[in-house]
């Protein structure tokens, strides 16, 4: 090999499975060390502050060009560049396109590819299948949220949303709270049945209850997690009003939701959020309300309160400065949480290298070339 030779890992979705990308345990470790990270300021993401979410690109509703896509339900094709230190001390990219019609092919909504790269020479070290390095990174942020925020004697979780993030979600729950009954609403019957089906597979341990109303999948959990994505409309958002929450809930939020105000600016409820200035960025890039503009996470509610003066800044806390014993997190049995997740290239970076550290120690995947010598230097 010469010292200009550059070679890449390649990466199936079976070969990350061998390499432990669906290893719930140490992703938690990893995401949590990675909001760590984010709080010290050991990172860099696209956008002039390093705090953007990632590039989006979007379809027009007409168009006189009968070939181009048009707009539709988490229909976007999505770039999300990342540089993250600590033991990680990478750069990489998420790049993904999406269509909620992929469904009716049988295939998932978002389709995902990740590329590793040198951080001083942007070398790609590994190109992989993406979608389960994407879902279990989403669900183990959410497993951090829960092991600062949540009591620690929680045994009921609310699923609302059975798909991949309700799923992974449940998973990194399991990994951090003694659950052992999950309430489970899902828009379609089916899927809440096919997650019943999963759970038996993955966390047999765990009674799962197929609810017929959300009202009904809320009502005495300790963990609410609302996983419920490609809705539009802010009215169609899962509504959870207050008198239904128990005292005491951890409410994570990885989608659309949507809360009573009077529980959100109430003193003893907590707000907390995996990095609220990448909230502030989706309000400057998509406009005010960027809860409706945006995302529908309710975490873009929170920095729409802010803006309306009837919420203090720093009511908000970067979830990262509790693990760094900075902030303090749950401070009653009977406080209510909200944990906002709006998910991070940064933690595709951090999982991403753990599983190209595990291949390449245990021999897995293809190597592939890229150039002996380059044609141009």
């Amino acid at each position: 090999m010469s010292e200009t030779s550059i070679s890449l890992l390649y990466l199936s979705e079976p070969d990350a499975i061998a390499a432990g990308v669906t290893d719930m345990g140490p992703c938690v470790d990893a995401m949590d060390e990675t909001l760590q990270l984010l709080s010290k300021g050991d990172y860099r993401m696209s956008g002039k502050d390093g705090n953007s979410h990632g590039a989006m690109m979007l379809f027009p509703e007409q168009s006189p060009f009968p070939d181009m896509p048009l707009d539709g339900p988490d229909r976007r094709f999505m770039g999300m560049p990342a540089y993250l230190g600590g033991s990680f001390d990478h750069a990489g990219v998420k790049w993904y396109g999406s269509n909620i019609e992929n469904r009716e092919k049988g295939i998932p909504r978002s389709i995902h590819m990740f590329i590793l790269n040198d951080k001083e020479t942007g070398a790609p070290e590994m190109i992989m299948s993406a979608n389960l390095l994407s879902a279990y990174r989403t669900g183990a942020v959410p497993g951090v949220g829960a092991k600062y925020l949540a009591r620690p004697d929680s045994e009921v979780v609310s699923i609302i949303g059975p798909g991949v993030m309700g799923k992974t979600g449940l998973e990194a729950y399991a990994q951090v709270l003694p659950i052992r009954k999950a309430q489970v609403y899902g828009r379609r019957k089916v899927t809440a049945e096919a997650f019943k089906q999963w759970a038996a597979e993955r966390l047999p341990d765990i009674e799962i209850q197929v609810c017929d109303t959300l009202e009904e999948s809320v009502r005495g959990a300790d963990v609410i997690h609302s996983a419920v994505s490609g809705l539009v409309q802010l009215s169609a958002y899962p509504h959870i009003p207050t008198e239904w929450i128990k005292p005491g809930a951890f409410i994570c939020s990885v989608a659309n939701l949507m809360l009573d105000d009077e529980l959100l600016l109430d003193p003893k409820t907590g707000l907390f959020i995996d990095n609220v200035a990448m909230y502030y960025d989706w309000q400057t890039d998509f406009g005010y309300p960027a809860y409706e503009n945006a995302t529908g996470i309710i975490g873009c509610h929170f920095v729409d309160l802010v803006h309306d003066g009837l919420l203090e800044a720093d009511k908000i806390t970067d979830i990262g400065e509790v693990g760094l014993s900075e902030k303090p997190g749950r401070t009653s049995d009977d406080q209510i949480i909200v944990y906002s997740v709006g998910g991070m290239p940064i933690e595709d970076v951090a999982w991403a290298t753990e599983v190209y550290r595990t291949a390449k120690k245990k021999g897995i995947g293809v190597e592939l070339p890229v150039w002996d010598t380059p044609a141009l230097a």
